[in-house]
């Protein structure tokens, strides 16, 4: 079976790469084909061993979804205008394609908004008999309100094999955003307080070309800017706690097995921590409750995150077991 996988990829976005590293293994463990659209296929088809088509060319779209067996669209966070309603529409268009070709589709482990009203009607539109899986229940809860068929899943990164790495428990990793400036001024003070409490702090920025100016903040720090999942989950890995602003720092922190807390800039960053029974705060983020959960050990839930776990396994169960013939059992 041909599965197209579509989605943000190919811009050297850490959690990005990382879902569709998951994604990518899950499908072809089933013994399927995976065909990604991508910003960049030479890059992606090389790294992951898969067909690629270039996601913006609309005759190659076309053609490769004509070949398909069937279509996911996600995971992440496609499904939300709050940064381009741009963005939005070409992930609608590309499912609203796929249909037209006959394909099966399924919004697949995503999250669902921020939506203004008129991306909430265009969404309800497009998704209308579509197979949902939301990674989190805030999601599923929002999807139920506007009406779709709705299934609950988790994001397939937290399914990534922690590497084998010796944990460090003194070393904290921080994960700023840049553009959430509030919550770096307040990162850094957390870093200078875990550094006279004895600590060694990592700041670990994930998306190239985007989060260099946050990284200078942190000047007397040690610093790294990775995209690459596995080298990030290194270095998650090993460390003894893991504060984030990045959703994919909190996850991919969950599925090495070390504690976290999340800053949630976005609903999705709440969502994940708030199913994950992990420490959360809000913008712009409190230095001394996150060096309390550092200090004392705050640990998440460890059996809702192996729960979360068994959750995508099934999701990618559903939809790959075999060539799909009628829907899937709908979540109440």
């Amino acid at each position: 079976m041909r599965v197209g996988v579509s989605g943000y990829y190919g811009f050297q976005n850490a959690g990005d790469e990382a879902i569709l590293e998951a994604i990518v293994h899950e499908i072809k463990a089933r013994g399927h084909e995976a065909v990604v659209f991508s910003h960049n296929p030479g890059e992606t088809a090389q790294r992951y061993g898969v067909e690629a088509v270039k996601r913006t060319q609309p005759l190659e779209v076309w053609k490769a979804l004509g070949t398909l067996d069937l279509l996911l669209s996600g995971g992440g966070g496609l499904l939300q205008d709050k940064t381009s309603s741009l963005s939005l529409w070409y992930y609608l268009t590309i499912l609203g394609l796929a249909r037209r070709r006959g394909k099966p589709v399924y919004v697949f482990n995503q999250s669902l908004g921020p939506l203004s009203k008129r991306g909430e009607q265009r969404v309800r539109r497009a998704l209308r008999g579509v197979p949902c899986f939301f990674r989190d229940e805030g999601s599923l809860e929002y999807g139920r309100k506007l009406g779709l068929e709705v299934h609950l899943g988790a994001d397939p990164a937290l399914l990534l094999p922690p590497p084998p790495v010796e944990r460090e428990p003194n070393m904290v990793v921080l994960v700023p955003k840049y553009g959430t400036e509030e919550a770096t001024a307040n990162l850094h003070k957390l870093a200078d307080r875990l550094r006279v409490e004895g600590y060694e702090v990592v700041i670990l920025a994930l998306q190239p070309g985007f989060d260099e100016p946050v990284l200078e903040k942190f000047g007397s720090f040690t610093r790294e800017l990775a995209w690459d999942p596995r080298r990030v989950s290194y270095l998650l890995a090993q460390a003894g706690y893991v504060i984030s602003v990045r959703l994919h720092g909190a996850i991919l922190a969950a599925a090495a097995g070390t504690p976290f807390a999340g800053i949630a800039y976005d609903p999705k960053v709440a969502g994940f921590c708030r199913d994950a029974g992990a420490v959360y705060v809000d913008l712009p983020g409190d230095p001394d409750l996150l060096a309390s959960a550092v200090l004392t050990q705050r640990q998440p839930n460890w059996s809702a995150i192996e729960t979360m776990k068994t959750r995508a396994r099934s999701s990618f169960d559903q939809v790959l077991s075999s060539r799909p013939q009628g829907r899937v059992q709908r979540s109440r």
